[in-house]
């Protein structure tokens, strides 16, 4: 008996001494190689990469291609990023330790640019870069700012990238259009190598191996750039130098790879990759609980509670002179009251009528502005501030120095002014009236400007960006915001039909989502009909609109574009029109629902206003509703539809993509 408690007595003093020691470290690794990019040698390749904005796995080249050059859009001012699909462990939370990665990948960067002025600014595209980033939803803006960071970005959105970038921006202060940058959570490099100074081109069209390696407990980054062709691990790196990463990580982020075009273009392919990451996690263990400590505890409580008691049963003579300086207080603060009401009620009768005249101007009226304002605005129309561009011109982001609102700048180019037989003044009068129009479904006009035989609107800026970016570039919207996303863009449209007015540039790209996600309706067409009559204009254009709306609503519902790119081994038609109108025909509606929102769908909602869709796309003379139609159909889900045709109408006019100005040029007529 006596040795069993003597064997009990020396286990108990094991165990608490091991249990003493509350953390055990381990290591948690991870791993994952590409060879290339194509499907046969990876069945998974969709499933483990996630391609976000202007991308695309190139079968040709087995890569990872930015940007996606078969779109209809161009591949100007795209923004693309591949991302591996799963988070990985990069920091550990309790002692801030970074985790110790390696990633190598060999990428070719190819100059699209064929212009005579961009070949005599010797071309190149904006660059590629290696980024460490917090979710796997955001795509960054396009041109200098590599895809890296956008507008939804935080001061303190926390990234790491290495960038290879082969354009100068001095504003970022980029030593040459030849160079590597270390970019912790900002554009602006907080290391710049001249990778001219190593006999490297980054935009000779060669293929390049880089080896990025971090050394997490001794904070040291080492990157290193091969020669071309040549895939021998170099001896010497172009920098190897002390950086803790840890005030940029999350526990968790996403890698991968962003690229950008912008004025100037540029092919950015990923050829292969391998990417290994190790981490010190600890596993805690529960501390030993004896009775004594249980005894100790429950003392201590027993005594707090009945110090509290004893504390409440007596009033602080702190207590009484709070209340005293309250009263005080209070009386101050009534005084001043009266003698300041007294003092307004004197002032008002002295009033004049000349200072109510003179009072200053609402701050949501439309005004004018001079080219100056709008320039200094825009860092004088810089290409780091734009947002997008179309046949029309381009779109700027500015900063108003009056109040330091962020507002979007659309400047019409002199090509579209010159080339549609345009009336200047007509087409600064349809800005003028517009810009008085308002509505929460409508993007607000600050105003406009028509100096320097320029011609320039201004509109409020939306920092969520276009919708085309969210349902083909950037995350998922869930069902529930897709079907208020069209139900606001109906709103809007209905509200400019009834006051005989027409959007005419009706797609996804013209509807933006605001802080909460409401859809409003902006980039009105404009369009540069000559001296034609306002009812030609609300009979022909409008129709139009109903038409593109109906388009609209099928991308909405399938989350796919009007018109896609013809992929090996695809049967589904790449045209959404007639894919929409086949699956009506066939009865598999349900197949153009956009997989992607998983099972939390109403697929019988789902459905109807996919046929609400459908008769939009009608014939005027054969179906096809007004707006105020298609708003009393979505907001009253009970209401029996108008029975959709069998079959595709015969004199249906085949829907074109490259007919996005619908009403420039009466193209509009065609779909009557």
């Amino acid at each position: 008996m006596a040795s069993i408690s003597y064997f009990l007595l020396i286990f108990s003093f094991f165990f608490n001494l091991v249990s003493s020691s509350s953390d055990v470290p381990i290591n948690v690794t991870k791993h994952f190689s590409f060879k290339d990019f194509t499907f046969t040698n990876n069945s998974r390749l969709v499933h483990d990469l996630k391609l976000l904005g202007s991308a695309k796995f190139s079968n040709e080249k087995g890569s990872l291609q930015i940007p996606n050059e078969s779109q209809e859009t161009g591949i100007r001012h795209q923004a693309g990023r591949g991302l591996y699909s799963f988070p990985i462990r990069l920091l550990d939370p309790i002692t801030k330790t970074p985790a110790s990665f390696r990633t190598t990948f060999s990428f070719q960067l190819n100059n699209s640019t064929t212009s005579a002025s961009d070949l005599s600014d010797n071309g190149g595209g904006s660059g590629l870069t290696f980024i460490i980033v917090p979710d796997e939803f955001t795509v960054g803006r396009p041109g200098p700012w590599l895809a890296m960071l956008n507008d939804a970005c935080e001061s303190d959105y926390k990234a790491v990238a290495v960038e290879f970038d082969t354009r100068m921006n001095p504003e970022f202060g980029d030593p040459n259009d030849n160079h590597v940058g270390i970019n912790l959570g900002s554009i602006v490099s907080t290391k710049v190598i001249n990778v001219s100074d190593v006999g490297v081109s980054l935009k000779d069209g060669f293929v390049h191996h880089a080896w990025i390696d971090y050394d997490g407990p001794r904070r040291i980054m080492d990157v290193r750039l091969g020669l071309p062709n040549d895939e021998v691990y170099p001896s010497r790196p172009i920098f190897s130098e002390f950086m803790d990463l840890s005030p940029f990580l999350n526990e968790y982020m996403f890698v991968g790879f962003t690229a950008s075009t912008g004025n100037h273009t540029q092919i950015h392919n990923i050829l292969s990759w391998n990417f290994s990451s190790t981490s010190q996690a600890f596993l805690r263990y529960p501390s030993s609980e004896t009775c004594q400590g249980k005894i100790l505890l429950q003392n201590t409580t027993e005594t707090t509670e009945a110090t509290e008691k004893s504390n409440r049963n007596k009033t602080p003579r702190s207590f009484l002179i709070f209340v005293g300086s309250v009263v005080l207080a209070l009386a101050v603060l009534i005084g001043f009251y009266f003698i300041s009401k007294h003092r307004k009620s004197a002032s008002k009768s002295k009033t004049s009528i000349e200072d109510e005249i003179h009072r200053p101007r609402p701050p949501n009226k439309p005004r004018r502005f001079s080219f100056s304002a709008l320039s200094s605005a825009t860092r004088s129309f810089s290409e780091i501030e734009i947002l997008g561009s179309d046949i029309r011109g381009v779109y700027y982001r500015g900063k108003l120095g009056t109040n330091g609102s962020q507002v979007a700048v659309k400047r019409f180019s002199a090509q579209f002014l010159n080339t549609h037989g345009s009336d200047k003044k007509r087409l600064l009068k349809e800005i003028k009236v517009i810009s008085h129009v308002r509505h929460p479904n409508l993007l607000p006009i600050r105003g406009w400007c028509q100096d320097n035989n320029e011609i320039i609107a201004v509109y409020d800026f939306v920092p969520n960006g276009s919708l085309d970016k969210w349902l083909f570039g950037a995350g998922v919207l869930p069902w529930t915001r897709r079907f208020k996303v069209v139900k606001d863009v109906a709103d809007g449209l209905n509200f400019l039909h009834s006051k005989q007015l027409a959007h005419k540039n009706m797609k996804c790209s013209s509807v933006f989502l605001d802080v909460s996600f409401r859809a409003v309706l902006g980039d009105f067409g404009f369009v540069l009909m000559g001296a034609e009559s306002k009812q030609f204009e609300s009979i022909v254009c409008n129709s139009a609109d109903v038409f593109e709306f109906g388009v609209i609503v099928l991308e909405v519902i399938g989350g796919r574009p009007r018109v896609e790119e013809v992929e090996e081994g695809r049967s589904e038609e790449t045209n959404l029109l007639d894919f929409a109108w086949n699956l009506h025909e066939t009865n598999e509606k349900v197949k153009l629902v956009d997989r992607r929102m998983g099972s939390l769908i109403n697929l019988e909602q789902a459905i109807r206003v996919m046929e609400i869709g459908l008769l939009c796309t009608l014939n005027e003379n054969k179906g096809r509703p007004s707006m105020e139609e298609v708003v009393e159909l979505l907001h009253n889900m009970e209401k029996p539809l108008p029975e959709l045709p069998r079959t595709r109408p015969i004199a249906l006019f085949p829907y074109n993509s490259a007919n996005t100005g619908l009403c420039n040029n009466y193209s509009c007529t065609l779909k009557l």
